[in-house]
């Protein structure tokens, strides 16, 4: 039984290994392509911050690999051994599915065990530590505070236009000096630019090359310049700040945001002693409103726990299926995987969707495909351990 059971996990462990890696890859690649690869091929980001980009979304993707991985992992390993007939020499030699299946479902909540890790404290952090890599990144650029082919007047007493850039460089650059009216005074033309950006102050400091002049008021005449540099302050005055969003917060911090936004709603309540039948019933309104307010991080909170149960679900259900399949080939293995997990993600993107709408429990939807799949699983592994 040992050696069964040592083969058995050695070919759900590789399978998982190699199913994984293949979820995590494709994943990476829909979200950095969308982000990563632009400031790239813009030459706004180097390889390594692409690597460091890369190597913190991987525990993001992960808390979806890891479950999807699984499943597709025990689909193709239990479909195997039932098309060459191992399963049937297992059996006949006096071994139940139940007994032979122990160290995965084992498996499977030690991996339960590791998502919940990942769910509710390493992936949250790795993407805002990653999303704070791009923004840090898009505001460390030179260009950062100068548009592409269009008109800017966030700089006062001036009215800017570029026609291209790319990196630090500009190319058709012209400047409109302006009077506290708004009209024009003068105009800097130039053929090319370079621009470093002090970005805590919203300045832009531009070194002009090539450069005609032109007064627009007395006109005087066109000046020509080589060189020259120009100080640009944007308006307003502010400073970027990234927002996190709930679903970028880990379980702690969702935890106390929950715990306060509840001290916030019991503060004040006017109706604490009501007597009357019409006070009661504004009272239970508005502790109604008040749970309202707290329901989107209740939902976030409920998504981040039950999808740690993903692991289990998939393994009860991957096995019988896999073994009721009876096909040794990935493609198929792989496309019921999908389905299923389909299945499964589309119960969290309702219960998140409906994050506004109290009267439905959008909290308790997000447990539904736990339950369902458990509850499937468990019916058709008894099934499959009778042989019916």
């Amino acid at each position: 039984m040992k050696t069964l059971h040592l083969y058995l996990t050695r070919q759900v462990v590789a399978t998982l290994a190699m199913t994984v890696t293949v979820f995590t890859l494709v994943l990476l690649l829909g979200n950095a392509l969308k982000e990563i690869l632009a400031l790239l091929v813009n030459g706004q980001a180097t390889i390594g911050l692409v690597l460091q980009a890369i190597g913190l979304l991987i525990p993001f993707v992960l808390a979806f690999a890891l479950p999807m991985g699984l499943l597709t992992a025990t689909l193709l390993v239990f479909g195997r051994f039932s098309a060459d007939q191992e399963l049937t020499a297992v059996r006949a030699s006096g071994v139940s599915l139940v007994a032979l299946i122990t160290p995965v479902l084992l498996l499977s909540a030690g991996l339960s065990c590791v998502s919940a890790l990942v769910n509710l404290q390493i992936a949250p952090q790795c993407r805002v530590a990653y999303k704070t890599l791009l923004f840090r990144t898009g505001l460390e650029q030179p260009t950062s505070l100068i548009a592409e082919d269009r008109f800017m007047d966030d700089f006062p007493g001036y009215a800017v236009y570029v026609a291209a850039k790319g990196g630090s460089n500009l190319h058709g650059v012209r400047i409109y000096g302006l009077d506290a009216d708004g009209k024009m005074t003068n105009l800097i033309q130039a053929v090319r630019a370079s621009v470093a950006s002090d970005v805590t102050n919203n300045r832009a400091f531009l070194r002009l090359y090539g450069v005609h002049e032109y007064d627009l008021v007395n006109w005087t005449g066109v000046n020509y310049f080589e060189e020259i540099t120009k100080t640009l302050t944007n308006r307003p005055p502010t400073h970027p700040t990234l927002s996190v969003s709930l679903s970028d917060l880990t379980f702690p911090q969702l935890w106390q945001k929950l715990r306060e936004l509840e001290k916030m709603a019991a503060q004040g309540n006017p109706l604490e002693r009501a007597n009357s039948e019409k006070l009661r019933e504004q009272k239970r309104q508005l502790e109604a409103i008040r749970a309202d307010l707290t329901l989107p991080v209740r939902v976030q909170i409920h998504r981040q726990i039950a999808f740690s149960f993903a692991c289990i679900g998939f393994t009860l259900v991957g096995i019988p299926l896999g073994i009721g399949a009876h096909r040794r080939e990935t493609s198929a293995g792989v496309a019921l995987a999908l389905i299923l997990v389909l299945t499964y993600y589309s119960f969290i993107i309702l219960g998140q969707s409906l994050e506004t709408r109290p009267e439905l429990a959008p909290h308790l939807i997000l447990w539904l495909p736990n339950f369902i799949f458990q509850a499937v699983g468990g019916v058709l592994l008894w099934r499959a351990n009778r042989g019916v």
